[in-house]
């Protein structure tokens, strides 16, 4: 299926093309921006070639969907510079809210996890365009979702914590460590460095960075000690 404005399935480049036209005999576009897709004159669209009833019917389905999708979804819609699905999701869940993120800073957004300066310039400048700040006052009159994921209710007992855990650990996949860790507001990243709080070790670690941490005097810990931080923040005296 094709996407074109708005991540709209069905309002592929042609389409989108053919919507900004401009109108011969009134002088007027259908739409200027993508904040007019919600506010299109179907009428007029029914009388245009290749829009026949069914065609019209899918497309407004389509656009009305739209409304209700997560906030990432609509970030990639606006077609921000550098901006794709996993980053929006990281800048939406991060922020919280399109109000947030149109408020922050670069280094507001540069502080995400994962998000580097290229991508929070961009997405920065983006909204210190008052075009753009006016396209999406209109996507808020249109009732689209301007809410990002709810953050996990879990205490965020690792925030400024890093966890690098090796080997393998009975009671966890290499998902749910991640997703235990970034839940809490901690970081898991692959490799040892000096930012790293500490290293997990567990079955059949990985020597390379059992010696990365020892070199770097980063402290090791078993998987009790690791539930333990989990729980706490705290390393094992």
């Amino acid at each position: 299926a094709s996407r074109g404005a708005m991540d709209i399935e069905g309002f592929g480049e042609q389409r989108a093309q053919l919507f900004t036209h401009l109108d011969p005999e009134t002088g007027t576009r259908l739409i200027t921006d993508v904040g007019d897709i919600y506010t299109i004159d179907w009428g007029v669209i029914l009388g245009m070639e290749g829009f026949g009833e069914i065609a019209v019917r899918n497309l407004q389905a389509a656009i009305e969907s739209s409304r209700s999708r997560p906030l990432a979804n609509l970030l990639v819609g606006l077609n921000i510079r550098h901006l794709g699905g996993t980053m929006a999701e990281l800048v939406a869940m991060g922020m919280g809210s399109l109000d947030a993120i149109m408020d922050a800073s670069e280094d507001d957004l540069v502080a995400l996890d994962g998000v580097g300066p290229i991508i929070a310039r961009s997405v920065h400048e983006f909204f210190q365009s008052d075009a753009n700040r006016a396209v999406v006052e209109k996507l808020r009159a249109a009732g689209l979702n301007f809410d990002g994921p709810e953050r996990p209710d879990v205490p965020q007992t690792l925030e400024g914590i890093s966890i690098v855990v090796t080997g393998t650990l009975d009671g966890f996949t290499r998902e749910e460590i991640e997703e235990a860790v970034k839940s809490r507001g901690g970081k898991a990243p692959g490799s040892v460095s000096k930012k790293t709080t500490a290293v997990v070790l567990g079955r059949d670690p990985g020597q390379a960075k059992a010696t990365k941490a020892e070199e770097l005097g980063i402290p090791t810990i078993d998987e009790a000690a690791f539930r333990h931080l989990l729980d706490t923040g705290e390393l094992p005296g």
